[in-house]
């Protein structure tokens, strides 16, 4: 509800220069490594496949005729087109948006990070991450745990996420949450058990890179076999203190399994009951041309900025927040 009186910004003065100062400490980081700023549309004509995640849209009227347009989620379509296109390496610094439940870490609207190393692999992607941390918090180096997604669920649940029956993993989930017995999806109750259980125990001392994700949690990573011969996603998360704060990938090039996957994520949101939306195609057209060897990860910037502030509350660092807007 719009209320004139709240005119305010919601973070302090303060922050705003805590603010300023990540941003530049992050150019001059990339800049020193000779990464290219871009700056893509924050509106676009097509929109991602995720079927857990929703977009916000736009309607306007182009030569009389209706046309929707999609707020980005992530500048990542784009930006891989760039990467096709002969770009290089690149960050961008920027606004995206989307459609989902306003908490404490989470806005309709925040501020991304997000890079593309070209001839890296996640293992020097992280190592990479570690560096702009280090940079950031002015340590000449900061050293991140790294735990397979399998060594964490054997930590902390004494469970094998690959192997455990069904029937085993809905019992654990019911012992933890209210949900469980009921759900036939292993990632539904994986990701049920992961945020429940095992994201507030890991990162505490220190930053905590996840790797090595099931297959069917890729996303738009690569796949390879572990050094046990087990398939697995070439994709990281990155936490601390019990905060997501990034997400990577050995990026995908495969324009016929990038495809599949779309396909895939179409059919999920068709049995789920979700609208459906123009899917982003020209990445497909992109892929086709030829996307070089990288790896590419995003960065929540105001969810770390809330941990380099000591804030609970993203709003806390956001000029203005959602209800200010």
């Amino acid at each position: 509800m719009y209320d004139a009186s709240l005119w305010q910004p919601s973070a302090d003065i303060a922050i705003l220069h805590k603010r300023a100062q990540l941003f530049s400490v992050i150019r001059d980081f990339f800049s020193a490594r000779n990464v290219l700023e871009v700056d893509t549309p924050c509106l676009s004509l097509a929109s991602i496949t995720d079927p857990h995640i929703e977009v916000l849209t736009s309607e306007t009227t182009s030569l009389g005729k209706p046309l929707t347009y999609y707020l980005q989620t992530s500048p990542e379509y784009a930006m891989k087109r760039l990467l096709c296109a002969g770009s290089g390496s690149i960050y961008q610094l920027g606004k995206v948006f989307r459609a989902e439940e306003i908490g404490r870490r989470h806005s309709i609207e925040f501020t991304m990070l997000e890079w593309y190393r070209v001839g890296f692999d996640h293992w020097q992607l992280m190592d990479e991450i570690e560096q702009l941390l280090a940079k950031i918090l002015s340590v000449e180096t900061l050293e991140c745990e790294r735990l397979s997604y399998q060594q964490a669920f054997m930590r902390h649940l004494s469970i094998d996420p690959f192997t455990v029956p069904l029937e085993v993993l809905q019992q654990a989930a019911h012992e933890h949450t209210e949900y469980g017995l009921q759900e036939e999806d292993r990632d539904t109750l994986l990701e049920l058990l992961f945020s429940t259980v095992i994201e507030p125990a890991i990162g505490q001392n220190m930053p905590c890179f996840i790797h090595d994700y099931p297959v069917t949690q890729a996303a738009l990573a690569k796949v390879y076999q572990d050094q046990k011969g087990q398939s697995v996603a070439a994709r990281f998360e990155l936490y601390w203190q019990g905060m997501e704060l990034a997400n990577g990938y050995y990026e995908l090039t495969d324009a016929q399994e990038q495809q599949r996957r779309f396909n895939q994520d179409k059919q999920a949101r068709q049995a789920l009951g979700l609208a459906q939306r123009q899917f982003d195609e020209r990445l497909i057209s992109a892929l086709n041309a030829g996307l070089p060897d990288c790896a590419g990860v995003a960065l929540g910037v105001d969810r770390l900025l809330m941990l380099l502030s000591n804030n609970q509350h993203i709003e806390a660092v956001l000029p203005f927040a959602h209800q200010r807007a």
